[in-house]
């Protein structure tokens, strides 16, 4: 990809689309970014929006844009609305970066990039080589999840999604156990629960039967401590918030608007 150059058409206009949005670190970090990078026709601004189908209009309403973040609840519904998505992104079913190329829209996924490298980041950290024996449960089933499922199965660690409401290839709530838990030692939430300003929130999951032995990966990162990581803390396990996955991905983002390697 080659590099965009900037200073030529106008000012660039980058945002944050989702609902709500008031925990988003998004539009300080790319501002900071930009103004680190030297980049001053360029801002970044949240835009809310409490349905996808509002989405044209802010297109309309915003011709600078040339790329989006996108956050829960859209990272699937907003796919019929692209003119088309890249490769891996179109294998997980899921988009959290839109890049805007002469009027053209195209999706990408570089949450499956930030929550590998960062998983890779915790298993250095532990010295886990042999992912054989580890055995994963992940909390959730949306656009989240799905990029978490793709990368644990690059991994070639097995897992089982966890939702609220039993399907084909789900268990619910309700069948965690003791015995469950026991034998998945990788507990990933890929769900908002917890998230700023609802805190005091986290997953039903029998938390009286984690261990030491258990990792807990949250992808919240706003608080950096949430209950459902603050209960794990508690029973000694190794904890993980999406922090690192948030700038990981956010740097990938970062280069395909950009062209300019991270």
């Amino acid at each position: 990809m080659t590099e965009k150059t900037f200073g030529k058409s106008g000012h660039r206009l980058f945002g944050l689309i989702g609902y709500p949005l008031g925990h988003s670190f998004s539009k300080k970090y790319f501002g900071e970014k930009f103004a680190s990078e030297g980049i001053a026709d360029a801002s970044y601004e949240l835009f809310p929006l409490e349905n996808i189908d509002l989405f044209p209009q802010l297109l309309r309403d915003h011709p600078q844009l040339r790329g989006l973040n996108v956050t829960i609840p859209y990272k699937e519904q907003v796919i019929p609305f692209l003119d088309a998505l890249d490769p891996a992104a179109a294998k997980i079913g899921a988009v959290n970066v839109i890049d805007i190329r002469d009027g053209k829209l195209t999706g990408y996924n570089t949450d499956a990039f930030g929550f590998l490298q960062s998983l890779k980041n915790c298993f250095n950290d532990l010295k886990i080589n042999d992912l054989y024996y580890i055995k994963a449960l992940v909390l959730g089933t949306g656009g989240a999840s799905k990029a978490v499922c793709a990368m644990l199965e690059q991994l070639g660690i097995s897992y089982r999604k966890v939702s609220r409401s039993t399907k084909a290839d789900t268990i619910s709530y309700q069948d965690l156990d003791e015995t469950t838990l026991a034998a998945y030692k990788l507990i990933v939430n890929t769900t908002p629960l917890g998230t700023h300003p609802k805190t005091e929130e986290k997953p039903e999951i029998p938390y009286s039967a984690l261990t030491a032995d258990h990792i807990l990966y949250d992808l919240v990162y706003n608080p950096p401590l949430t209950s459902f990581l603050l209960a794990g803390k508690e029973k000694g396990c190794t904890l993980v918030n999406g922090l690192d996955m948030l700038y990981l991905q956010a740097e990938k983002a970062w280069g395909i608007w950009t062209g300019r390697l991270p």
